[in-house]
């Protein structure tokens, strides 16, 4: 019964670090079509994990919009693409200016340079190239490329153009939405349903295990 007790024990201590969280980026499970959803506690978002085939910005806007997923049972039709603050042009390297590398107040922004921790094409002095840069780390994503994604923000100062962000050199600008196609993912306010995953389910099942094991050593012992 000792050794049961401890083999129960280092197995569930070994399936415990299959879990991983990457600065506020959970792995939340996997939707009908086996795409994973994951939540951003720090922007308080949901992405899903596909990145859409490059077209013009009206089109990725359309196949957002029509997006619906079936994650555990429970339909989620609220999907967008990531959102920009928009404000006149400016170029700048220090992450304060609305284009340019370093910028962390779009949805993009963040998850490219906190959430991942990946470092833009220049630094924050303007050093171009700096060591490392470039998207290195995905976390719990499979599908997030190092491509320019479109921003669902239009820029107001002339909305023939529209926000985007290259997750290869961390490089946000504003673009021509007919002329340049480029990649998207969708994003939703909010959390969803955690849907329990085998690793979880073998967990819940160990954690059983063990309490009628002690159950049975407490009454041996009584």
């Amino acid at each position: 019964m000792k050794n049961l007790l401890i083999f129960l024990f280092v197995l569930a201590a070994v399936s415990g670090f299959s879990t991983q969280s990457y600065a506020g980026l959970e792995l939340r499970g996997t939707d009908s079509l086996g795409v994973r959803l994951i939540y951003d506690s720090d922007l308080d978002v949901t992405w899903y994990d596909h990145t859409n085939s490059y077209n013009t910005w009206q089109n990725q806007m359309d196949w957002v919009s029509a997006l619906t997923v079936d994650f555990g049972g429970t339909i989620y039709d609220d999907w967008r693409l990531p959102s920009t603050v928009d404000g006149i042009f400016s170029l700048g390297y220090d992450g304060t200016t609305t284009a340019g590398y370093n910028i962390t107040s779009s949805e993009m922004g963040h998850l490219f340079y906190t959430g991942l921790e990946n470092k833009g094409y220049c630094d924050a002095s303007a050093n171009c190239p700096q060591p490392g840069w470039g998207l290195t780390n995905t976390g719990p994503f499979l599908n997030l490329r190092p491509y320019t994604y479109w921003s669902g923000t239009e820029y107001a100062a002339d909305t023939v153009f529209a926000w985007s962000f290259s997750n290869n050199y961390g490089y946000q600008g504003s673009y021509n939405k007919d002329y340049n196609p480029y990649y998207a993912v969708a994003v939703r306010p909010g959390d969803v349903a955690v849907v329990p995953e085998p690793v979880s389910m073998m967990l819940f099942g160990i954690g059983a295990v063990l309490l009628v094991a002690l159950r049975i050593v407490i009454r041996r012992r009584g």
